[in-house]
């Protein structure tokens, strides 16, 4: 039987409260969880806020764009919730979690941004200074759709992990990712299969997936060898694996 991977907390595990919120990481972090992943937008002012939108209006009760806003207007907007009504929740800034975290969790830090890859580029080296200044810095990796923000972190020397949506060409992905120095790929659940999994490790790739939120399928993945699941609902599934022995 196939080992379970470590758990990841999608959103700081968004089943338990609004995306990347307080209220998220409280319940999260009081059951088992593997590393914790959220979203890190760039504002005006540089500050990193953790929305999983740029476009303020999907995530909060402010509009407009998270890169144009100042981080002391910002902290006074509301979160949504996921049917998209307001509640009593802040946004977050990277700093905030990274100490509110424990020190031997991972964390995963998506790089958000909409059709820029500058702002991309300049949003992972945000990341990158705000883990440069902390003695756990080791524990943060940088994760983008953006080829350009994970070939920043990669640059300076920070873990880093593209997201992809597709199998196309592996090999070349792969290729592309060892000259940029980046170290693995996260790739959706559902394009998993043993060769593609296989022959990406085999080019020395870390293979990660999500969103899993059912058993079945995190029975699945994990059997395909993959190195970690992000899911919504960390301890909920790790108490429904446990039952068939993966998460004893």
């Amino acid at each position: 039987m196939a080992t379970l991977p470590p758990l990841y907390a999608h959103r700081l595990g968004r089943e338990s409260g609004p995306d990347s919120s307080r209220a998220a990481m409280h319940v999260t972090l009081a059951g088992p969880v593997g590393g914790l992943e959220t979203d890190a937008c760039l504002t005006a002012d540089g500050r990193l806020v953790l929305l999983h939108d740029p476009w303020l209006s999907g995530a909060t009760t402010f509009s407009g764009w998270a890169h144009q806003a100042l981080w002391s207007d910002l902290r006074r907007a509301r979160l949504r919730d996921r049917d998209g009504a307001p509640t009593s929740e802040t946004p977050m800034l990277l700093e905030e979690l990274l100490d509110g975290a424990p020190r031997e969790l991972p964390v995963q830090v998506e790089v958000k941004s909409y059709g820029d890859p500058a702002l991309a580029r300049a949003s992972a080296a945000a990341v990158c200074r705000v883990a440069r200044r902390r003695a756990d810095r080791d524990r943060v990796e940088v994760l983008s759709f953006h080829t350009a923000a994970c070939e920043e972190a990669a640059r300076q020397g920070m873990a880093t992990r593209l997201i992809a949506w597709a199998d196309y060409m592996p090999a070349a992905l792969a290729r592309w990712a060892a000259s940029a120095g980046v170290g693995g790929v996260c790739i959706e659940h559902f394009l998993l299969h043993p060769a593609l999994v296989e022959r990406l490790q085999a080019q020395g790739l870390s293979v990660t997936t999500g969103t899993v939120n059912d058993a079945a399928l995190a029975v699945r993945a994990a059997a395909l060898g993959v190195d970690a699941i992000t899911t919504d609902r960390p301890a909920a599934l790790h108490r429904e694996l446990a039952a068939t022995s993966m998460a004893a």
